[in-house]
């Protein structure tokens, strides 16, 4: 498969592409907790902002440049998601959180893209971290793509953190803009239920689309077993343990979510809750299935090759029985005897019909051996 690159979202070449990760730095050992340093890869020209502002009776939506302006939002009756779009600008980011008053961990956490899912409880604040696996859906996009999402759920606000303008939460918006929704009637928790729900569902997309690859790989290592399918399993194998390493800890998230008491979640949403992490539960299952199969590639192609080879040997072990006999007609008659010396010596070699005879022998014994290895099914 090849994969095109979209301007904005680094695109993970092969499958998912564990090693994209690799290209992310790290911080140096000893700093201080809340060192804000962005370790992920700049997939934006600058950092994008938007105020989605809604009640049960409208929605907008607001581009803003400065966090200062969503004052007004705040702090009237409607509810409020402010969508986040870059991780680069620590400067710009930094703003935002310290407009909010976010702990400095939460701020750590957001730019450190390496962090593995979770749901923490600070306060007068809920901090998720999300793992974002799609498949691609745009106009020449035939790849999947992901990043960590951070979302901080406050009282009346939602704020997301994306590293880059993949438009994986336009489902959700498309659904604000509709009138006498439940996502406008109820609070921010199921707000935030929503933009995770959403993240969850892109697996299944994306584990369909694994299945897809993972059969086809299978038709062709049975037919034509290659060195390069043998690449593509162990990076079916990768891409699958990096899969059930983000959603393994993310269902701990969840139900550390619905387990512990946190009252900016009601009791109604926690419900909505316990369908998403029924649903990573299935996801992880898919996971598992897939996993097995991918191990069993293994085999399958080391068999395919085995009986290939087999196949070339007995092919290879034939035509060299079939050329035994020959050889053998071939080396006596190869012999320099002397025909004058005695009626025994190879009194042939002055018969006027002894080349043809010879080849003619050898052309009888080829066929029968032939028809011999025919009658009993070797090839």
């Amino acid at each position: 498969m090849k994969f095109k690159v979209h301007p904005s979202v680094v695109k993970v070449k092969g499958f998912l592409n564990p090693s994209l990760q690799r290209l992310a730095s790290r911080k140096a050992p000893g700093q201080a907790p809340g060192t804000l340093q962005h370790t992920g890869i700049r997939r934006m020209a600058k950092v994008l902002m938007t105020v989605h502002d809604y009640s049960e009776t409208q929605y907008d939506a607001i581009p803003i440049t400065e966090i200062e302006t969503s004052a007004p939002y705040l702090t009237d009756s409607t509810k409020t998601w402010i969508q986040v779009q870059g991780l680069h600008d620590i400067e710009q980011l930094k703003k935002v959180w310290d407009y909010f008053e976010l702990h400095p961990l939460i701020q750590e956490d957001i730019v450190s893209i390496s962090q593995r899912p979770k749901v923490e409880f600070y306060g007068d604040v809920v901090f998720i971290v999300l793992r974002m696996i799609a498949a691609g859906k745009r106009e020449l996009d035939e790849g999947f793509r992901t990043e960590q999402v951070s979302l901080v759920v406050g009282s009346n606000y939602v704020l997301s953190f994306q590293e880059s303008d993949d438009p994986v939460f336009d489902p959700v918006i498309k659904r604000l803009a509709l009138d006498n929704t439940r996502l406008r009637k109820l609070g921010v928790d199921y707000l935030a239920y929503a933009l995770v729900d959403n993240v969850v569902d892109h697996y299944f997309t994306a584990l369909d689309a694994l299945g897809e690859t993972i059969e086809s790989v299978e038709e062709v290592v049975i037919d034509t077993p290659r060195q390069e399918n043998l690449q593509t399993i162990h990076g079916l194998r990768r891409d699958l343990i990096y899969f059930r390493k983000s959603v393994w800890s993310l269902r701990d998230g969840i139900n550390s979510l619905l387990r512990d008491e946190m009252p900016l979640f009601s009791g109604e949403v926690k419900i909505f809750m316990r369908d998403v992490y029924d649903h990573i539960v299935q996801v992880i299952d898919s996971i598992e299935n897939q996993r097995e199969m991918v191990f069993s590639l293994y085999d399958m192609y080391m068999s395919s090759l085995s009986n290939r080879m087999n196949e070339v040997m007995k092919v290879l072990t034939i035509i060299a029985t079939i050329f035994i006999p020959l050889t053998f007609i071939a080396g006596i008659y190869g012999m320099n005897f002397n025909p004058e010396a005695g009626k025994w010596n190879m009194p042939e070699l002055n018969w006027a019909w002894g080349y043809p005879a010879s080849l003619g022998i050898m052309v009888i014994v080829a066929f029968v051996m032939v028809f011999f290895f025919k009658r009993k099914g070797w090839f």
